[in-house]
């Protein structure tokens, strides 16, 4: 079959490699028809490329229809569409339980001291073979894979491998009032679903970033947004819109991509530097993030609010500024989504009335073949990309 693979820094190809087989049986085989690149997807030509290997295919956010089933598959059966999760859960461990997949204690990745796995994301989460690809093996058949409809467009149901469970996570963790007021920072893919589903819950949404496609369509959608991202700028307009006391709830959707730390950008780039196996040793042990986005963050916010973090931080030892968070009474939450917690929530919503806008969300199609292309031009923010979908 043909795969995106990871070749290095900088570099991703389309590769012919093995079809993927039922190994277990309770495998399925998954025949994709779509597959998102997300903004994760470019950590790992970049900063996290130590914990990468060539030929490593990359991708999670894929869906398609079931090909083959093992033999103790009964959930879903040739010919099923569903939509994968980007994190491997059992769906029937004690984590599982308590709606913590992203935590599943039967693919936590212990030797490393990981969470869960995930699909096509380095050693670190299990390096599961991805779904950018012309077809993916996904094992728990009977409890991962998300069994939707035929009919709608890829598109109505794709985002829920990732995109939509990750927005909806973070608003959720960021649990303003009702009718209390969010600012989201960065309007990547799930900075601007997380305005998105902030208002539709009823929320006044506030919001921040530079890029004018960016920009244009949260205001489109009734997002009240600044196009700057300095600090000092954005807790003024934010404390001015709020009564000089800031909003109930900033949610960082930028993470460690935040430009404004010339140390930290230059520990970044300084991965490309040395070895691998050098490196890996280093970002384990050491701050390596940009922390611009949550430390804006953490002046923005009201006194006694919530940051709820859902872009990625990869750093071991990155300076918080504790006092200032413990004198705010800041509470903070993070993590991976925890992807089938939410789904319940979020599949009503899937409907041809479309209130979060789905169906129009991505701004690029491209064909696998063109991965390559379209990695470049999404990196580079380039012909108004905001979200690109590759189908094989």
């Amino acid at each position: 079959m043909r795969a995106v693979t990871w070749h290095g820094r900088d570099d991703v190809q389309v590769d012919t490699v093995p079809d993927p087989t039922i190994q277990d049986p309770t495998d399925v085989i998954v025949e994709i028809t779509s597959s998102g690149i997300c903004g994760s997807d470019l950590h790992l030509i970049e900063v996290m490329a130590p914990f990468m290997t060539v030929g490593d295919v990359m991708g999670h956010e894929p869906m398609g229809v079931v090909r083959e089933v093992g033999a103790e598959v009964t959930a879903v059966a040739p010919g099923d569409r569903v939509v994968v999760p980007f994190n491997i859960s059992c769906g029937t461990c004690w984590m599982c339980s308590q709606g913590l997949q992203s935590q599943c204690e039967t693919t936590q990745n212990r030797e490393q001291g990981m969470g869960a796995s995930l699909f096509g994301y380095t050693k670190l989460y299990g390096q599961v073979p991805g779904g950018q690809a012309e077809f993916l093996r996904v094992p728990f058949g009977n409890t991962l894979p998300i069994k939707v409809p035929h009919g709608p467009a890829d598109d109505r149901f794709v985002y829920l491998s990732d995109v939509l469970p990750t927005a909806w996570q973070a608003v959720q963790y960021a649990a303003p009032p009702p009718g209390g007021t969010v600012l989201v920072l960065g309007l990547g893919p799930i900075g601007d679903m997380a305005a998105r589903i902030a208002g539709h819950l009823g929320s006044r949404v506030f919001a921040c970033d530079t890029v004018p496609e960016r920009v244009a369509r949260a205001r489109a959608r009734g997002a009240e947004v600044l196009d700057r991202t300095e600090q000092a700028d954005v807790v003024a307009w934010i404390r001015d819109q709020t009564d000089g006391r800031g909003p109930d709830a900033v949610i960082d959707a930028v993470g460690m991509e935040a430009h404004g730390s010339p140390g930290a950008s230059f520990a970044q780039k300084a991965t490309a530097l040395l070895p691998d196996a050098l490196m890996e040793k280093v970002m384990q042990v050491a701050g390596v993030d940009r922390l611009a986005a949550l430390n804006t963050s953490i002046e923005a916010v009201r006194r006694g609010g919530t940051i709820s973090l859902s872009g990625v931080y990869g750093g071991a030892t990155d300076p918080l500024p504790l006092m200032r968070m413990f004198d705010k009474q800041i509470q903070l939450r993070m993590g991976q989504a925890n992807v089938w917690r939410w789904v319940p929530d979020i599949l009503p919503l899937l409907t041809d009335e479309d209130p979060l806008g789905v169906d129009t969300f991505a701004t690029h199609h491209v064909p696998l073949e063109q991965a390559p292309q379209a990695y470049e031009t999404f990196r580079q923010k380039q012909d108004g990309a905001v979200k690109v979908l590759l189908t094989p």
